[in-house]
Formats: structure tokens, sequence, C-alpha cells
């Protein structure tokens, strides 16, 4: 890593703060990192094979910043894959160019070339990740973020002794593109992961994984900071530590009254903070991560292991284990979501929209296609409002910003054009899905209030998205039908969680709010890769605002041709 600071400036500071005159706050740096996208052979579970990398490692290099400084990121790709890197959770304000999501704000960095991702962090700081965001690449390419309080600014809870980055992951020991392939060929979904990861190494209830354990040394008395991302492509994860407590403080970079778990359920694309206490008797203790789904479906329910190891206990002890919630554990999974709040302070207020000027009501279901090459004759299928979403082939940015007609339709419904009993009897007819590339315009600085409801469309599932460019409070949530004339009552408008990833119950709904401030496209769609891959996602095209300040910016000069 290669920074550089504004010479005379950061100097007199630095000279003024030594002298303990007046504590000027500190000039914002400029953070720079090289990614070389690389092919590396990699070994688990008794299987070697090539994977796409970050600079050959995996997982990739944690990035550190502080708030409010400017982080460029030139990335290379020497891989046969095209390439593109997205900063999940950076609110990129005006400046989509920089969010990464291939076809969607830019065309992909293609092998033998490299675009540098060039954008500030403004008014956020916590645990947020990077990783590809084209085909199935973020299995093994993906890393965390780190951002630092502004110098000066301490975090709102006890100031830990560590701070150790726990990246959720999984692992095929085919390769992962392949797999995804074999399945869009059979109309099916693609073979489930052969492990769980935690910071890429299974743990030692796999073959050939002693050597493949990720182990955290701590010392009695002292207080860890455990920054967990959940990685994996398709699992929604508990995560656990024997014998320890765990103090939830932030989730996705925004902190959160705190309270005390022995586990926490976090989707794909979501970030929590945790303190640990080592209070326990020194000794060796497992962090174990092991899926959650609440429907009889096929999903990798092998459990993941590290070690939380006291300072001087050796090897040879055998670690305990932490006790998960079963594996399909709803009541765990909708209790835990409702003790997430905003802390809500003066220094940190909920911002809530209580007046709303658009509403959206989403459906969420899927569907089967005709496939005279598929196994059943039939491929699934997934769709937002009956809509299952066609990738363009030019990033639908460029096409807003340059206005290149053709690409996309502003003709997304607000609403299901065919309403029926979401979550009743399954339903296996038609509604009538249609393949299109439609996007909903909101305009600038408007508030928006968007329900998500699960159907029972072929099948229930829980399902967790992602909002590009924003986050949104999470105003309420139930299970069943959602229920316009009632449900509203019962929103939280005081202390919602602030997100940028959020989950829909199985059989249920999620409602979010947020305020439109953002120009740009800006891509929505479930974090599990195999249902994206299905279609289910969608953009909001976000009108500038009148101000100088409230338009896009322009595009940098080496962004990828298509």
């Amino acid at each position: 890593m290669a920074s550089s600071r504004g010479f005379v400036s950061c100097l007199i500071f630095l000279f003024i703060g030594i002298l303990g005159f007046i504590p000027f706050p500190a000039e914002a740096a400029i953070k720079k990192y090289q990614f070389d996208i690389q092919v590396k052979n990699v070994s688990r579970l008794c299987h070697a094979k090539p994977i796409v990398t970050v600079n050959g490692r995996f997982p990739g290099p944690t990035i550190y910043v502080r708030e409010g400084d400017r982080v460029m990121v030139n990335v290379t790709n020497y891989a046969q894959y095209n390439m593109s890197i997205h900063w999940h959770g950076l609110k990129q304000y005006r400046n989509g160019w920089a969010d990464g999501p291939a076809y969607i704000t830019q065309c992909p960095i293609q092998t033998g070339s490299s675009y540098t991702y060039d954008f500030n962090v403004t008014g956020q700081r916590g645990t947020l990740w990077w990783h590809a965001h084209i085909l199935w690449l973020r299995a093994t390419v993906y890393g965390a973020i780190v951002i630092m309080p502004q110098q000066g600014t301490s975090y709102p809870f006890p100031q830990p002794n560590m701070e150790v980055p726990v990246l959720l992951g999984e692992w095929w020991n085919t390769d992962v593109e392949e797999v995804e392939k074999q399945g869009t060929e059979m109309g099916l979904p693609p073979n489930m992961s052969d492990a769980h990861t935690i910071n890429g190494k299974p743990g030692p209830l796999f073959p050939c994984s002693e050597k493949h354990t990720f182990a955290m040394e701590i010392e009695s008395g002292k207080t860890y900071l455990l920054r967990i991302i959940n990685a994996a492509l398709n699992d929604e994860l508990f995560f656990g530590i024997a014998g320890h407590n765990m103090t939830v403080v932030e989730v996705d970079a925004v902190y959160t009254k705190p309270f005390t778990t022995q586990t926490i359920l976090i989707a794909p694309g979501q970030t929590t903070n945790v303190l640990v206490l080592a209070n326990q008797v020194p000794g060796r203790y497992f962090m174990a991560s092991r899926a959650f789904l609440d429907v009889p479906l096929p999903v990798d329910n092998k459990t993941a292991t590290a070690i939380l190891q006291y300072k001087g206990i050796p090897n040879t002890v055998l670690p305990s284990f932490p006790q998960l919630p079963a594996s399909n554990d709803t009541e765990f999974a909708l209790g835990y979501n409702r003790k997430l709040r905003s802390l809500n302070t003066p220094q940190f207020p909920a911002n809530v929209p209580l007046k709303v000027d658009r509403n959206l009501f989403y459906t969420v279901g899927f569907g089967k296609d005709s496939c005279s090459t598929c196994v059943n004759g039939t491929r699934l299928l997934a769709s937002l409002n009956n809509i299952s979403f066609v990738m363009p082939q030019i990033g639908l940015l460029q096409a807003h910003y340059f206005n290149i007609s053709g690409v996309f339709k502003t003709n997304f419904p607000d609403k299901p054009p065919t309403p029926f009993n979401y979550t009743g009897a399954p339903l296996t007819a038609s509604l009538g899905t249609v393949h299109g590339t439609r996007l909903s315009k909101i305009a600038f600085n408007s508030t928006v209030e968007l329900v998500l409801q699960d159907t029972n469309l072929l099948t229930v599932e829980s399902h967790p998205f992602h909002l590009h460019g924003y986050n949104f409070f999470v105003v309420g949530t139930g299970i069943g039908n959602f229920d316009p004339a009632k449900d509203p009552a019962k929103y939280n408008l005081v202390d919602p969680v602030e997100r940028n990833t959020v989950g829909v119950p199985t059989g249920g709904w999620t409602a979010i709010r947020f305020r439109a401030d953002n120009p740009g496209v800006w891509f929505m769609h479930c974090h599990l890769e195999l249902h994206t891959g299905w279609g289910l996602k969608t953009a909001f095209v976000v009108e500038e605002g009148p101000g100088s300040d409230q338009s896009i910016l322009p595009p940098p000069k080496d962004l990828p041709p298509c």
C-alpha cells in the first residue's frame, strides 16, 4: 500500500499537534492500491486447482482507509476472465463510475487491461468489503474494507485491544465458473459448495485441512473487535464462538445499539462488528460458521471452523465447540434481526424519512422457462414484479449519461401487474413473467418506501437484497402478506437499523426507506449469486438535481470499453 498526503498543510498540522497547540483535523489522505488479477494454484480439501485472486492472495488484501480519504485502486487484469470490482456499501456519491458492477456502471476490465477506481470515503466509517461483480468470480475475489474514524474521533464503544477481519466464504473443489456454466446449461441449480471457509480456510473438521485453519491468539482480559463479513455466494450463515459472548456494535458500517448474543446471523453481502472479551478459562475455542435455511432446499450445511486460542495454551488442547442454532431456526433469525437498532444519537442520528413521496411494492418470485436443451425441458428463472432482468451489453450508466437509446426502458412497474395470495399455497402457474432490461426512474431527493414481498411461486425462500449507492432504513418486516392498511402502523420510525443489504424473510416481507439523493444508475439485486443469475435484479435511475453538486460526475478517461 502506498499513501501520500498534502505536503505543506499536513506538515503544519503535524508540527502544531506535536507542540500541543490547537488540534486541527488531519487533512484527508490519498490511499493508493494496486490490484493484480492473477490466476494461482490453491489447495483445499485435498484438491488443488487454479483460482482467480488479487495479488495472488485468497482472500484478497484488506483496504485500510480513514473517513474522508480518497482511494485509488488500479486494477490490472492478467486472468482469462473479464473482471470488475464492486466496493460493497460505499455510497460513491455522484460517482457510479467507481461502483463496479459489470454492465451496470461499467463494462468489465478485459484481459490485459487496467482501470483505476477513484472514489472518496465520505460520511462512512466501519467495515465494508470489496468483491468481483461479474459471473461467479467473487467466490475467490474478495476482501475487507476497514474505514477508521477521522483522526481524534473515537468509537462509540470501548476501544478494543486488537481488530481482526473475519471473512466467511465458500469453497468448491472444481472450477466455480464451470459449476455455474453447467447449471445454466442443464437448467438446474449448480452444485453446492464443498465447504464453507473462515478467512479462506475450512478448518480441521475437513480432510487435509489441519494446516488450512485460521487461528487467532488472544490474551486474558483483553477485548477484541471482529469485523465479520459474509462473502459466501449463496448462504446466510450463523457464526458463534464457543464459551464467549459477542456484543454487536455495528452492521454494514453503521453503529448500532449494542446487544450481547452467542450467535449472529449474517446474510451474503452483510458485515457485522462484534466485541469479544477474553474472559474465559484459558484454552482453545472454536469459532464456527454454518448455513441457515428454513426451507427444504439443498444447501451446504457443513460447518467451517477457526480457533480462538489463549496465549500460552499448546496446540494439543482440543478446542470446545459452540452451540449454533439449528439450520432451520426461523425463530432465532427473526428474533436476532429484531434486536438490530440504529444508535440514533446526536452524533450518529437515524434520519429516517417520515414522509414518503414514492411507494414501491416488489414481489420476489421464481418460475420456469422452456428450454429444449435442458434436463427437464425447462430452465429456472427469478423475477421482480414478474420481470426477469436481462443484462445489457453496455453499462447502463453509460447509456444513461450519454443518452444512448435502445439499451433499457424506464417502465419498471411500481407494483406487480397481477395481485394474488403471495404466500399462500404454492402457485406453479405462469403469471406472465417477461424478460427485459426495465428500470425505475426516481426523482432526485425524493423519499422512497420499497416493500419487498417473498412469494410462493414454486417455493418460498429468504432473499438478501443489496442496493448499490445507498444505505436504507429497515422500517418493518413480517411473515405472510404485507398489509398496506395495517402493517405501516407497526413500523419503527425512531431507530430502525440502517443497512445496505437486508434479508427478506422466507414467506414474508421487508419494508425499507431511503432518500434518493445520489444521482446515477444504481443496481439492486438479491445477493444470492444463484438468484441474481436467474434474473432477480433491477436498477434505479435516480435523476440529477438542480444544484451544481447534484449531477453525475464525468466518466474517467480510462473507463473500460464495451
